[in-house]
């Protein structure tokens, strides 16, 4: 699938402005969907893989540290499983024990962009993850930690690595540190950069250019637009949105454009309630030897909670023909059932805005990041008190409101273990209260995409349900 041309492609945005080249790249499909999902359909055909379930002491290469029962690699790279101890003052739970990945690394998330014939297109990868529910997903060009990259598994260097790790092989269009999981992942954090290059690319055949039209299409179907390319894609500048008709698309690009002027509040005001969130709670995270963790326990073949709630720690083989290492033995998190993510939409004075919510996690390395208005795993809450279920979550499982996206996406496929999260997008009445509790508050998609492009504010499902807001066109 190399050529992208066709007679629908629109005319050229002006050079140099971003915003505007992406607008015309969101208008441009040259193909429809169902192409591309053949395409990664040949690919997963053409690449066999095998992902089983072993025993912990089959995990070739890990074992758990005699000193701490800590679950960790021979090289002292790749990650880690450790416990952690953690109080708060945020929230009906004042205070839990549980394991938690530790990857200190900072991995590259990075995409490479061309314009071929007039328009953006952006190179993705067919990428086989042992823990994807359906195997090869679309991926970024470069989904590499500095273990991979630098080819501690003595395997295969990363494709198209070079454009990331060698200055001046292009244009930087995007650059941000941002998080991952705050509740499975310990301080981590992904270089999230976009670099267009001028030059042919040398294609291979796992690697495919896709207009941001194309990429936006297929985030209406579940499962294809891995984790991380929508991290990545959301940090855009797509403030030049598609003009919308009359009616919700309308919303979606007005609210797009909307930072100040008709605003439920400026940004500047934004800004300050997000930072008086991350100062107002106090978090104490202790390292503590994961065999000393509280109400889980270890058998041969996983870690789990003792109410089989939350997530588990299962070990896995894998074979992968098209992987920098063919076969590899790993443990991998497994959670406990499906999540959810909603934002709730409410036009305010014609305006189209979300109601975010400050979130605090015991990984966040700034304490509280901005989140989804619900963001949890309803299976967790069930027969809990309603003093102890998180605010709004019955209002979105109750199907209330106009349902304007419910697709399934899945978090990433190297650390998780068919991690599936149902992804919502809700738009509420004239008659939901603009009056909000104190870690809630009304933006616009502005006003996140602003927030977006520097480090630490939004967290990962609010940054992949931005994204989907995108995709309503």
């Amino acid at each position: 699938m190399a050529s992208t041309k066709t007679d629908r492609r629109p005319a050229p945005a002006p050079t140099g402005d971003l915003p505007c080249r992406l607008a015309v790249s969101a208008r441009y499909l040259p193909r429809p969907a169902a192409a591309v999902q053949r395409w990664l359909a040949n690919r997963q055909r053409r690449n066999p893989f095998r992902v089983g379930r072993v025993p912990f002491a089959d995990l070739t290469g890990w074992s758990f540290a005699p000193e701490t029962g800590d679950l960790v690699h021979e090289s002292g790279r790749f990650f880690s499983i450790e416990g952690r101890h953690v109080r708060t003052d945020y929230g009906p739970v004042p205070e839990w024990w549980q394991p938690i990945i530790h990857q200190p690394e900072r991995a590259i998330l990075g995409i490479l962009v061309r314009e071929i014939d007039g328009v953006l297109h952006f190179l993705m990868q067919a990428k086989m993850e042992p823990g994807n529910a359906n195997g090869v997903q679309l991926s970024p060009t470069v989904q590499s930690t500095p273990s991979n990259y630098l080819r501690t598994h003595k395997g295969s260097t990363s494709r198209y690595v070079e454009y990331f790790t060698e200055p001046g092989r292009g244009r930087v269009l995007v650059d941000v540190l941002q998080s991952e999981q705050g509740s499975w992942f310990s301080g981590k954090r992904n270089r999230n950069i976009i670099i267009e290059v001028s030059e042919e690319v040398p294609p291979h055949d796992d690697f495919i250019w896709l207009s941001l039209g194309q990429i936006l299409t297929l985030l209406h179907q579940p499962n294809l637009i891995n984790m991380d390319a929508r991290t990545v894609l959301s940090c855009l500048p797509m403030t030049d949105h598609l003009a919308g008709d009359a009616g919700f698309r309308r919303a979606v690009s007005g609210s797009v454009r909307c930072v100040d002027d008709g605003a439920w509040q400026p940004l500047i005001n934004g800004r300050s309630w997000l930072i008086e969130r991350k100062s107002y709670y106090t978090l104490s995270t202790r390292t503590v030897p994961l065999s000393d963790v509280v109400g889980w326990h270890r058998d041969d073949r996983e870690i789990r909670h003792h109410a089989g709630r939350y997530f588990r720690i299962i070990g896995v083989d894998v074979q992968a023909s098209n992987r920098e290492v063919a076969r590899w033995r790993q443990p991998l998190l497994a959670p406990c059932g499906l999540g959810l993510v909603a934002f709730l939409l409410r036009r305010i004075d014609g305006v189209l805005h979300v109601l975010a919510h400050a979130d605090l996690r015991l990984g966040y390395r700034d304490t509280v990041e901005l989140g989804p208005t619900v963001h949890c795993t309803p299976g967790n809450f069930v027969g809990v008190p309603d003093r102890l279920r998180p605010r709004y979550l019955d209002l979105v499982l109750s199907g209330a409101g106009r349902v304007r996206y419910d697709v399934v996406q899945s978090e990433e496929g190297g650390r998780f273990h068919h991690a599936l999260t149902r992804h919502v997008l809700i738009e509420v009445d004239d008659d939901f209260p603009l009056d909000t509790p104190p870690d809630y508050t009304w933006l616009t998609m502005g006003q996140l995409m602003a927030l977006v492009l520097a480090s630490y504010q939004l967290n990962i499902e609010a940054r992949s349900l931005l994204l989907c807001l995108q995709a309503l066109r």
